[in-house]
């Protein structure tokens, strides 16, 4: 019984041993990870990918030229560099005004009483403008005036009581004479008498005593008359002096009366007129202006740069209904306002038809004389470099090289070129502004 059961037993045991044994062996070979392949052919393939477009695009860096910009043919403007004649000129904005204005002051001073005309009428040389009143200037007529009717009677008075000093004068003088002729003849009869011893030796020489007195007397009243005649001139013609001056001073004070009255003193247009009835207006001031209507000059405003390089006798010239006109400058105004000076140009063949005063014109002003040079058209390259480089063409037209130039004079067309370039060659003439500071340009 012993034995049955317990060999009954082992083949139990052993099987399930190796069961259980089994089934560990199962569940060991479930719990360990298994590993993958790093390496998969999808990997590799997009590996080699990538790694051709890296490669690719480091040799397209490497074989481009790190100082060159791809721009775009159509939106440059190219031109030739050109040699002929050049004028060196600037363009000044000029504008048309009257070739004589009269200006109208006030000469004296007072209240506007008046206004005949207004501003912008025609007026005729003498027409009444205004009128103005003076009480001060109307008084001190009337004291030069009383003045010189005291001098006058001043003078009458001294021609009168000269008159009579020297009619008594006369009078004496006849006196004396008559009794010189009487002396005389008396000193004749002592005379012969005395000789013949017929009279005293003292009635002898009372008689020729009398006769050198009375001879005497006279020359000295003819030399009292004479003297006393050229006092009475020199007194009445200091007199007459006087009044001279007190009646061209009135004439003046006078004259200053009716200036109250402006007056035009040309034919031509009231272009300005500032007066306004009761107004007052104190002497020396501004009243208004006269334009001769049918001739004009151009007035140009022109940069304090060039002042050095303007002129009377420069010429200039403009642009107006189709054709072109010469002006000359005639004056330059040295002072500078705002940056600019002015100057003042005539038409030396006559003005064009259809100018109007206040019109505003491009006055081109010759600087130079006309004479051949190498030139390059103005653009907007000169705004970037200042004229001190600019991109060259190759000759088949693929590329811009950037070059050192030196520009020189200038006028609104062109440039000067001085050093850097050669006839012929083309140049970009646009502008730069996306350019930065490559060396060279590749047109597309």
């Amino acid at each position: 019984m012993t034995d049955s059961s317990n060999g009954d037993k082992d083949p139990k045991g052993l099987v399930g041993m190796f069961t259980e044994e089994r089934q560990r062996e199962q569940h060991g070979t479930m719990d360990r990870q298994i590993e993958k392949k790093r390496f998969t052919p999808r990997r590799i393939a997009l590996g080699g990918l990538a790694a051709a477009v890296i490669a690719f695009g480091a040799y397209a860096l490497l074989s481009v030229n790190p100082s060159s910009l791809n721009v775009e043919a159509g939106k440059l403007t190219t031109a030739p560099v050109t040699y002929g004649p050049f004028l060196e000129y600037i363009v000044e904005q000029g504008e048309v005004m009257p070739l004589r204005t009269i200006y109208l002051d006030a000469v004296e001073g007072g209240r506007v009483e008046e206004v005949y005309v207004e501003q912008g009428t025609h007026v005729e040389e003498g027409t009444p403008i205004l009128r103005l009143s003076n009480a001060n200037l109307q008084l001190s007529v009337m004291q030069r005036e009383a003045e010189l009717f005291r001098e006058v009677n001043r003078l009458r008075e001294t021609r009168v009581t000269m008159g009579q000093r020297r009619l008594s004068m006369r009078a004496s003088l006849v006196e004396l004479e008559y009794q010189l002729r009487q002396a005389e003849r008396e000193y004749e009869r002592q005379d012969e008498m005395f000789k013949a011893d017929l009279t005293s030796r003292m009635d002898y020489d009372d008689a020729k005593d009398n006769l050198e007195y009375l001879t005497r007397k006279r020359d000295v009243t003819v030399e009292t008359l004479r003297q006393d005649s050229l006092f009475q001139t020199i007194q009445i013609r200091q007199l007459e002096e006087s009044i001279d001056r007190l009646r061209l001073n009135l004439e003046v004070i006078k004259q200053n009366e009716e200036n109250l009255t402006i007056r035009a003193p040309i034919t031509g247009l009231l272009s300005s007129l500032i007066a306004e009835v009761g107004e007052s207006k104190p002497g020396g001031d501004r009243l208004g202006q006269i334009d001769v209507e049918d001739e004009f000059k151009v007035r140009a405003a022109i940069d304090e740069h060039y002042i050095a390089r303007i002129r009377s006798g420069q010429a200039g010239s403009f642009d107006f209904a189709g054709g072109t006109y010469n002006l000359v400058i005639r004056r330059v105004y040295p002072e500078v306002i705002e940056g600019q000076f002015e100057a003042d140009m005539e038409f030396p063949e006559g003005m064009p038809d259809g100018l109007r005063r206040g019109q505003t014109l491009q006055v081109r002003i010759a600087l130079g004389e006309l004479a051949d040079a190498l030139q390059v058209p103005r653009g907007g390259f000169y705004q970037k470099t200042g004229g001190r480089w600019i991109y060259v063409l190759d000759p088949a037209g693929e590329t811009a090289a950037r070059r050192q130039i030196r520009l020189g004079r200038q006028n609104s067309q062109f440039f000067e070129v001085l050093e850097g370039l050669e006839e012929g060659e083309q140049v970009i003439t646009s502008m730069y502004d996306n350019f930065g500071d490559m060396e060279q340009l590749v047109l597309k």
